[in-house]
């Protein structure tokens, strides 16, 4: 089975920082212990733009990702994070490759 990586490009207006941010720790251990197939994600801010916002997830599975993304349980949790942004587009792709440190050999 293929890892999946999510990625969501956003647009959250300065006014609403505080919101978004309050949504996310609000729902972000539910998912994370809850959700199956979920394994990681990263909420990530531009420095160049703050109203630019990055979110990857990473699933065992695109059709673990998939199934969550169509549950009822999917919009009743994310619909606060979602309220406070202004664009929103998401991304998907199958990982192929992934690159860690070397683990040397003892002796």
């Amino acid at each position: 089975m293929t890892k999946a990586r999510v990625v969501f490009l956003i647009k959250v207006p300065r006014e609403r920082t505080e919101d978004f941010l309050a949504a996310y720790e609000k729902i972000r251990y539910e998912v994370a212990d809850g959700v199956p197939g979920h394994l990681v994600d990263q909420v990530c801010q531009s420095p160049a733009d703050p109203e630019q916002w990055l979110i990857t997830s990473e699933w065992d599975s695109m059709e673990s990702f998939e199934a969550w993304e169509r549950s009822p349980d999917h919009r009743t949790l994310v619909r606060p994070m979602r309220e406070c942004m202004s664009d929103a587009r998401s991304i998907r792709f199958d990982v192929r490759c992934q690159t860690t440190r070397r683990v040397e050999d003892s002796p």
